[in-house]
């Protein structure tokens, strides 16, 4: 099949402004979805179990009497992972092994010390008391994206974890269900969309509140987010998938194409970008584009994605490449080159980061043990990979002593005046050893 997939060159005048019109990303805000979740979020909010089991019928196709009979007892999904294919279910531990086995060195602690005046300061870490994960259901299986975000909070000692998928028409996936069982999530309810994020962020006569909501979900799931943010905390809102790929011409072409093909089939809006030094590389590359796209299950949707979003860009050298690939900060980058490392401390931007031919980002996706829940749409330049310190909580410590609060509270007096505030002042005044 034809493709018409852009061209870049680094050294074209206008380059820049190509690169800014590749990148730019509109997530429009549909006014009609947000008046639609603002509306949901109201009737859970104030209607609780009821309005819950409304929308379920409703969008659902999923009759109860309960909300309770919502909710999937733990022998369920311990049956799920009995029955799946032994081999599914040795890739789920396989998985889920690394996954803890990566999050465990990034727990934040405790810490504490005195300071040469006697007072003790420090920081005590806590983890979140209960999570909610919002997993897509139905026909979609994610069991990826169900280990991803609980085995974190796990690690981080979230005593409760509460999962919520939907499931239209009453269709249940096992390998999600067997997902939930591995991580050793404690509740699965039987719901989604909009009212799925306030029943967690409200709370209702059945579904406790939590703290915080992860996971992946449709537009009215992300807006719904959005909105109860500040209720409690959210994971982040991603934009489509992105991969970067920085190759000096020593990874097959075929093996290029297709990590560019695998960001691209996740959706027509996702962004695949080849860079190199090499334009006879990258003639390389577009042939073997050209010859493997019609051999993929999703090729129209990476084909509008490739015409869409994707590029391949000459670049003076690899220095000018990582200079790019900052610009972009993309979600994931491959430096698929000879010797990654020497790269590795120029890259400043970026949500993952693979390094050399044999580490294709579909490694991260599942099973590597980085977590696959990402920055997107250039904001890796403020933001980090979904990881244990986002369900643990730091709260500061002080303790001064009788001689060692003295020269602080004089200190405070003085900057509490300058600011107009007197009983501050006061305050500090009163521990002031005269």
């Amino acid at each position: 099949m034809t493709l018409n997939l852009r061209r870049f060159d680094s050294d074209d005048t206008d380059f820049a402004l190509q690169l800014d019109g590749l990148l730019t990303w509109h997530d429009a805000l549909d006014q009609e979805v947000q008046q639609t979740v603002m509306e949901i979020l109201s009737r859970v909010r104030s209607g609780g179990d009821a309005a819950v089991l409304e929308y379920t019928h409703r969008f659902d196709r999923l009759q109860a009497a309960s909300v309770a009979e919502l909710e999937i007892p733990p022998q369920r999904l311990q049956k799920a992972l009995e029955t799946i294919p032994r081999a599914r279910r040795l890739a789920l531990e396989t998985a889920a092994e690394r996954i803890r086995a990566y999050s465990e060195h990034q727990k934040l602690e405790s810490w504490q010390y005195r300071d040469d005046l006697g007072n003790l300061l420090g920081q005590q870490v806590t983890p979140m008391e209960r999570v909610g994960l919002y997993v897509p259901g139905g026909k979609a299986a994610y069991p990826s994206s169900v280990l991803m975000n609980a085995i974190p909070a796990k690690v981080a000692g979230v005593p409760e974890l509460i999962m919520t998928v939907p499931t239209p028409a009453g269709e249940v996936n096992d390998l999600v269900l067997a997902a939930a069982a591995v991580a050793g999530i404690d509740r699965v309810f039987r719901i989604g969309g909009a009212q799925a994020v306030a029943a967690l962020a409200y709370g209702t006569e059945t579904i406790p509140r939590v703290d915080k909501i992860v996971g992946p979900g449709n537009l009215f799931v992300a807006t719904a987010k959005k909105l109860v943010f500040g209720q409690v905390g959210i994971d982040m809102i991603a934009g489509p998938s992105e991969i970067l790929i920085i190759a000096d011409g020593v990874t097959d072409p075929d093996w290029i194409a297709m990590d560019l093909f695998s960001q691209a089939e996740h959706d027509e809006n996702a962004q695949s970008i080849l860079l190199s030094p090499d334009s006879r590389y990258l003639d390389r590359v577009a042939a073997s584009i050209g010859r493997l796209l019609p051999t993929m299950e999703r090729r129209d949707v990476i084909a509008k994605s490739l015409e869409g979003r994707g590029a391949l860009i000459r670049v003076k050298d690899l220095d000018e490449a990582c200079r790019i690939a900052n610009r972009i900060a993309p979600e994931h980058l491959e430096l698929s080159v000879t010797d990654p490392e020497s790269l590795l401390p120029k890259i400043r931007h970026a949500g993952a980061i693979f390094l050399g031919s044999y580490t294709a980002e579909a490694l991260g996706d599942y099973c590597a043990g980085p977590n696959h829940v990402l920055p997107t749409s250039g904001t890796a330049r403020f933001s980090s990979p979904l990881g244990v310190y986002d369900f643990q909580k730091r709260s500061t410590i002080t303790c001064c002593t009788p001689t060692g609060a003295s020269p602080l509270a004089e200190t405070a007096e003085i900057l509490a005046q300058g600011e107009g505030l007197s009983a501050h002042a006061r305050s500090a005044a009163y521990r002031i050893k005269r």
